[in-house]
C-alpha cells in the first residue's frame, strides 16, 4: 500500500519562492508536512507562502528569509530551525557564459551556491535524522550534470558534483531509515526559462510555441517529450521520494529529464 502522508514531518526546501522549489514546497505541504519556505528576501518568501495558501488553505508553512549561498545565512537558518526531517537542496544559480570568460570568482560562486549550500545543510541536519532513524535528503541536480552544457561548463560541473555528494552521503547512512537521492530534471519551464522564451520570441518575431519547437529541434534534440517539463512534473518525483513509500530508493540519481539523456544506466 502506498503511504504518501507526511504528517508530523518538517521539510526545508531551499530556493522555494519560485520554480521547481515552489512546486515542491506546495506538494509537500499538501501531504501534511510542515514546510519551511526559503528565499533571499522576506517579501519573496511571504509572497510564496501566500500563493501556496491560496491553493492549500490548511498548509503548515514557516518563513525562512535567508541567503543560503553563504555560511552565515545557513548558520542563521539552522539556529532558527534546528530540526528538519526532509531536506530538499534545490537552491541553484545558472548563467550562460563562454568557458574562456568564466573567472575564478565565478567558478567559486557557482560551487558555493549550488554545491556547498547542500553540503552544509546536510551536515547540519544529519545528526537529527540519525537520532530519529528517519530522514530524506534530496539534491536537485540536472541532466546537465551528465550532458555538460558547452555554454555553462561551470553550472554542469556543480550538477555533477551534487550527484557525487548525494551518493557519498547515502553510503554513509547505509542501514538506517535515512535515504539520500539526487533528481535530474531536464529543460523545465520555470520562471526564468519562461522569461527567456518570451524574450526570444519577441526578438525573433515568432510565437513562444515556435521558440520551444526550435529549442528541442536544435539545442536538446535527444528529448523524447519534445517540450519543456513543468515544475509540477519535476516536483511530483521529488515529493514522492520524500514519502515513506520511497523507503527502498536511496543512493540513486533519478531522471525527470523527458528522455534527454540517452544512456540507459
Amino acid at each position: 500500500m502506498l503511504d504518501l502522508r507526511l504528517d508530523g514531518k518538517r521539510a526545508l526546501v531551499t530556493g522555494s519562492t519560485a520554480g521547481i522549489g515552489f512546486s515542491v514546497a506546495h506538494g509537500l505541504a499538501t501531504l501534511g508536512a510542515a514546510v519551511i519556505v526559503n528565499g533571499r528576501t522576506a517579501g519573496r518568501v511571504d509572497d510564496a507562502i501566500s500563493r501556496i495558501r491560496e491553493r492549500s488553505r490548511e498548509a503548515s508553512l514557516e518563513a525562512a528569509p535567508f541567503d543560503l549561498a553563504h555560511r552565515p545565512g545557513i548558520d542563521a537558518l539552522v539556529a532558527r530551525f534546528p530540526d528538519v526531517d526532509i531536506l530538499v537542496n534545490n537552491l541553484g544559480i545558472f548563467a550562460p557564459q563562454p568557458f574562456e570568460q568564466i573567472s575564478d570568482e565565478e567558478w567559486f560562486r557557482f560551487f558555493e551556491t549550488n554545491v556547498m549550500s547542500g553540503i552544509r545543510l546536510s551536515r547540519a541536519y544529519l545528526p537529527y535524522m540519525r537520532g530519529k532513524n528517519w530522514g530524506r535528503i534530496i539534491f536537485v541536480s540536472s541532466e546537465s550534470g551528465i550532458n555538460i552544457p558547452v555554454e555553462m561548463v561551470h553550472y554542469g560541473m556543480t550538477k555533477t558534483a551534487q550527484l557525487a555528494v548525494a551518493r557519498g552521503i547515502a553510503e554513509g547512512v547505509a542501514g538506517t531509515g535515512i535515504t539520500v537521492n539526487s533528481v535530474l530534471p531536464g529543460p523545465t519551464r520555470s520562471e526564468g526559462v519562461g522569461g527567456f522564451i518570451a524574450s526570444m520570441a519577441g526578438q525573433q518575431g515568432i510565437d513562444e510555441a515556435e521558440v520551444e519547437r526550435r529549442f528541442f529541434k536544435f539545442i536538446r534534440p535527444t528529448s523524447l517529450l519534445k517540450r519543456f517539463t513543468t515544475t509540477e512534473e519535476v516536483a511530483n518525483m521529488i515529493v514522492y521520494l520524500c514519502t515513506p513509500s520511497a523507503s527502498a530508493t536511496t543512493g540513486a540519481s533519478i531522471r525527470v529529464d523527458g528522455g534527454v539523456v540517452k544512456t540507459i544506466v
